[in-house]
């Protein structure tokens, strides 16, 4: 079967939850002997490679501009995607979907899937006019996709009354880790169990902001480690006005973030909108224990395997983490649960098996 993944900016992922999901879904669906083709925006690697690990990737232009991007890269793709004959092409999110319907017009053989990843026009960084295009991706995804793929159960819910779109659920995944090691997180002073971490695409809507505000009241000689890159991250650093204790690495990847994961003492989630945080799963599926915000989201990824607090609220998650720092068996009995909830619920192989199974639908 020949697939084809528009949506994304690009893999390898630097980040992002929709590029680690493509890239994992991708990487998985040639191992089980899938044509795959991922499209690139031109520039988002600094090598324009044309294959990565098996899957075909397609570097294509687009407008450098923060409204028109995504909708002008997806564009080309449609247009291209048709002299590579796929049989299903696989949209990313509700803003590519407002073309969805484009490729079906012009070749009434493809069938085209839809993933919501999350409720994007909740950012507020987007003007008024974008959000009104995001609910109309949302509306178009629901009425012209052939299947439409959510991450969580309150999803498939909101489709369903909201349009009477019949959706599938299949959650992100997270591959497990069980290695050990320190090497790459020690240039950063850090070692097991003396900070804290927090790994996201860094916006407003992460909720680091109270994050660090509540690590600034603790009394821990724990560090506060924060991994990623964004829009918001000059206004995060204000905040953290030069604490030596607070640490922004940038985007990691590779063995750097597995380290990362795997030695923190505390992965905590404080954000305030989520589909089904990758990043949440992943420090799960590195046997550390979670501390998240009490979103619908956050909860079902987490079960009873990790601990809540209430979202944007400061002195909450202030409370919870005084709490969690003063009991580390509580903390440590969390860990292995964590890692058995991803090894029976958000495995790579059972996404991959389920996504597969919509396609040859």
């Amino acid at each position: 079967m020949k697939i084809a993944f528009i949506g994304q900016k690009g893999i390898p992922a630097k980040n992002g939850g929709v590029e680690r999901y493509v890239e994992s879904l991708a990487l998985n669906l040639v191992n089980s002997g899938q044509e795959v083709f991922v499209y690139n925006r031109r520039g988002y690697l600094p090598e324009r490679l044309k294959e990565y690990q098996g899957i075909k990737l397609i570097n294509l232009p687009y407008l450098k501009n923060k409204n028109l991007a995504n909708i002008t890269h997806t564009f080309l793709a449609n247009l291209d995607v048709l002299k590579h004959r796929v049989d299903v092409i696989h949209f990313q999110g509700i803003g590519p979907s407002l073309l969805c319907w484009l490729p079906k017009l012009l070749n009434r053989h493809i069938k085209v899937v839809a993933t919501l990843h999350s409720f994007d026009y909740g950012n507020e960084k987007w003007g008024r006019f974008a959000k009104l295009m995001l609910r109309l991706g949302e509306k178009l995804m629901c009425h012209y996709a052939d299947e439409v793929v959510v991450l969580t159960e309150s999803m498939r819910q909101y489709v369903q009354n909201k349009y009477q779109c019949s959706a599938t659920t299949i959650s992100n995944g997270a591959n497990l880790y069980d290695q050990e090691g320190e090497d790459k997180i020690m240039p950063w002073g850090l070692k097991k169990d003396n900070y804290i971490l927090s790994v996201s695409r860094i916006i407003k809507l992460k909720g680091l902001q109270y994050l660090i505000a509540a690590f600034k009241n603790l009394k821990t000689d724990k560090k506060l480690v924060i991994v990623g890159d964004g829009e918001y991250l000059t206004e995060l650093e204000k905040i953290a006005i030069n604490d030596p204790q607070i640490i922004f690495t940038g985007n990691q990847t590779g063995r750097t973030l597995d380290q990362l994961y795997a030695n923190a003492y505390l992965f905590v989630q404080a954000s305030e909108m989520e589909g089904l945080s990758i990043s949440l799963l992943e420090a799960m599926a590195h046997k550390t224990a979670c501390l998240v915000s009490n979103i619908e989201a956050n909860q079902e990824a987490i079960g009873l395997t990790g601990f809540s607090f209430n979202v944007s609220d400061t002195v909450d998650l202030q409370n919870k983490l005084e709490n969690l720092l003063a009991n580390p068996e509580a903390v440590k009995d969390k860990t292995v649960l964590a890692y058995e909830r991803v090894k029976n619920n958000f495995s790579w192989t059972e996404v991959t098996r389920k996504i597969l199974a919509v396609y040859q639908k």
